[in-house]
């Protein structure tokens, strides 16, 4: 086995510990990671005349050109390494000589894994900030397609009050807007650079950390060497991130499942994000969403397992943090799926806006405007409560709606009712006379797309401002 130690030992390794401790059958996809940060890590040593400038080109044309083949498949990460670090010093050394052995100066294993977890978690930081980013936009044109689509409002799943598609996807915005946020403000405090820290208490050679950082895009170096090697609140911080976006994510996938239903029918989802029964040939599934609806608990458990790994783990580096690769890994992955999928899907959903209209008409989601109606009247709110109350209940004997009802009945619950109950519980009106700032009134809804246009503005292009 090619490993970076064992001059202390006299006998090797079990293979089955060997089996148990290698980390390179998963770690190997830190490879560009590991030899970015090698590269930075060569040139401050040239920089600070702890290694030649020609060891240090040796060094860097090496590891480019190791870098080149593995992304063109020309050399695979074997199993026979330790981890991804021994295999790309050990190939160095083969092809440059006693270059490549001086590489690792000034450096541990323990600040070395930290730096390539910290740039593959920042790297996906943005890129799942990107997926967020053209999501919202999907959302935004949506809203703005649906000012006037009449739908049911629910609590309890119970149709409560009418609003409209652009008000209720609007809440989905805001959900993604705070995932977007929180991605940002994870991804600033993250970025600080681990490299110079060494084991867990820096090294005597006269390392430029400051360098190593700025070439590697870093605000500047970790402040404490003993929590630069053992520090893992980024990546927990980052899959609790991406547990939130899951959990949007399965929220919106519930309701279209429900809403994609025979007994709802307000949408329906395109053929191509959709699936059929070997058995019953009418199915068509909505497979996507129920995927990623169920694949929100594989990314809670990722975070559970990171959680309960460091709960007890002293100062500083200690084996328990390699565990912290594959559930991380497979979190990321889970989630980007889970955001790509629901990215094609949404644009291509078809929405039955007759179908949301007539079942916002048929659950008396007019009631609060019914009551508002009789306040405006004179009478006492909870009074008026109660009138409609006893309304809808009768309406419910009489299987009609509280606009169907006659002046003479309408009189029989109130003296105070006229003609102008008509108008004040039509769908249109009950929605339009919402204008508080977040309700679904015509100029509340255009003042949140007006705002949210302005917020995609300002994020897309942060130097206009």
């Amino acid at each position: 086995m090619a490993q970076l130690w064992g001059g202390r030992f006299e006998k090797p390794t079990e293979e089955s510990i060997r089996k148990a401790i290698d980390s390179v059958y998963f770690d190997k996809r830190l490879w560009s990671e590991d030899i970015t940060g090698s590269i930075a890590h060569a040139r401050m040593l040239s920089a600070s005349g702890i290694i030649s400038e020609e060891e240090c080109s040796l060094i860097v044309s090496g590891l480019n050109g190791i870098a080149e083949e593995i992304a063109d498949g020309r050399l695979e990460v074997t199993p026979e390494y330790e981890d991804i670090h021994s295999f790309v010093e050990a190939v160095l050394t083969e092809r440059i000589g006693d270059a490549g052995k001086k590489l690792h100066t000034g450096r541990s294993r323990n600040d070395q894994v930290a730096l390539d977890m910290r740039l593959f978690i920042r790297s996906r930081i943005d890129e799942t900030k990107d997926l967020v980013l053209s999501l919202m936009k999907t959302v935004l044109d949506i809203m703005e397609a649906n000012t006037d689509t009449v739908l049911p409002g629910f609590t309890h799943l119970q149709k409560a009050q009418p609003t409209t598609l652009a008000h209720h996807f609007g809440a989905y915005f805001e959900m993604l807007r705070r995932d977007y946020e929180r991605l940002c403000d994870s991804r600033k405090r993250m970025n600080l650079c681990p490299l110079g820290a060494g084991a867990l208490a820096g090294t005597t050679y006269p390392l430029d950390r400051d360098m190593t950082a700025a070439e590697l895009g870093f605000e500047g170096p970790t402040r404490n060497s003993m929590d630069s090697v053992s520090d893992r609140d980024y990546l927990i911080e980052f899959v609790f991130d991406l547990s939130l976006i899951m959990m949007h994510l399965s929220r919106w996938c519930e309701e279209l499942i429900l809403w994609n239903s025979n007994e709802y029918r307000y949408i329906e989802i395109d053929d191509s994000y959709s699936t059929g029964s070997s058995i019953m040939p009418q199915k068509k599934n909505p497979d996507v969403a129920e995927l990623i609806r169920g694949k929100t608990g594989r990314v809670y458990g990722a975070l559970q397992s990171l959680l309960v790994m460091m709960k007890g783990i002293p100062l500083a580096y200690n084996k328990d943090l390699q565990e912290d690769k594959e559930v991380s890994f497979d979190a990321v992955d889970t989630a980007m799926t889970a955001l790509r999928l629901f990215n094609g899907m949404l644009p291509g959903i078809a929405f039955d806006k007759e179908r949301m209209r007539e079942s916002a008409a048929l659950g008396f989601t007019n009631a609060t405007d019914a009551a508002d109606y009789l306040v405006r009247k004179g009478m006492p709110f909870r009074d008026a409560h109660s009138v409609i109350g006893k309304m809808v209940l009768y309406c419910i004997e009489k299987d009609c709606a509280l606009g169907d009802l006659t002046l003479g009945e309408l009189k029989c619950f109130a003296d105070t009712m006229g003609e102008d109950f008509y108008d004040a519980v039509s769908l249109e009106t009950c929605i339009s006379r919402r204008l508080t700032k977040g309700a679904p009134g015509p100029s509340a809804i255009n003042g949140e797309i007006r705002e949210a246009k302005e917020f995609l503005s300002s994020v897309c292009n942060p130097g206009r401002n």
